[in-house]
């Protein structure tokens, strides 16, 4: 998963992690997740085993990170920059959430990867609410603003998902409109002075 460090990381660094992205993304186009081991990724990557741990503690940690630097993707396409006070890039964060889950149900019925992804795009989500209250929100609040990051992006990614299996549902400006509706209030609790 890109993380805000990564920018000092060595060149090499960046490489290999990008090797290893790569052959697991297209390893995937081919083959179930349980069917891919470390050692088919590594042959794919043309990279040595201990190359693979040294970056990624196992396979599904890989996949986490391929499947963050994708939904990363999606948010930049919608130019999300959250910063707390914004309907507008709230509504473009839930947009990019149901554009990659839409997305992903075009490319994967693999029930098994349902948490990665899950737990993937829910830090992604966090890591962005994070630094937009590093920007905007008055320090001295009772309640930890990683607390309120993390109810937020849980409430997002759940309402997306739910809406997506909704037998009649909603068009997606409705239950965007909706999911601000919901999530707003917590971030104004937490600006009120």
């Amino acid at each position: 998963m890109p993380q805000a460090n990564e920018i000092s990381l060595d060149p090499r660094i960046l490489r290999t992690r990008k090797l290893l992205q790569e052959a697991l993304s297209a390893l995937l186009d081919t083959r179930e997740f349980d069917k891919i081991s470390v050692q088919d990724i590594t042959e794919a990557a043309t990279i040595n085993r201990a190359t693979f741990y040294a970056h990624y503690a196992d396979k599904f940690a890989l996949l986490e990170c391929v499947i963050a630097t994708r939904f990363d993707e999606f948010l930049t396409k919608r130019a999300v920059q959250f910063d707390t006070t914004c309907d507008s890039a709230l509504a473009n964060m839930i947009l990019a959430v149901s554009d990659y889950l839409i997305y992903l149900c075009g490319v994967t019925a693999e029930k098994q990867i349902e948490p990665h992804i899950e737990l993937a795009i829910i830090t992604v989500v966090k890591r962005m609410i994070l630094v937009g209250f590093k920007k905007h929100a008055p320090p001295d609040k009772s309640v930890a603003p990683e607390m309120i990051a993390a109810t937020v992006s849980w409430a997002i990614f759940g309402a997306v998902k739910e809406w997506m299996h909704m037998p009649n549902r909603c068009s997606v400006e409705a239950m965007v409109e909706s999911v601000v509706l919901l999530v707003k209030p917590i971030f104004q609790s937490l600006l009120a002075t």
